[in-house]
């Protein structure tokens, strides 16, 4: 990514740094092998808290007013 982790929490900067930088053959290392895409869990865990509810909320709005829809016939 390069981008600098200047002005986030000093845990939030190593969690982050471990992520990009795993120990070599460590859990981490494996889920990137695996195909896991680890800039979305950086994007996540620098959300407050309050931000990642929120955003749930709306994908979960979301997919109820899709719910059922699939499939049907247009009227």
């Amino acid at each position: 990514m390069g981008e600098p982790l200047q002005g986030i929490d000093s845990r939030l900067a190593r969690s982050i740094e471990r992520l990009l930088n795993p120990i070599p053959g460590g859990k981490v290392e494996a889920a990137l092998a695996f195909g896991v895409d680890v800039t979305l869990l950086i994007e996540q865990i620098k959300l407050s808290t309050s931000e990642r509810a929120r955003r749930m909320h709306v994908l979960a709005q979301a997919a109820q007013s899709v719910r059922g829809k699939a499939g049907k016939p247009k009227a």
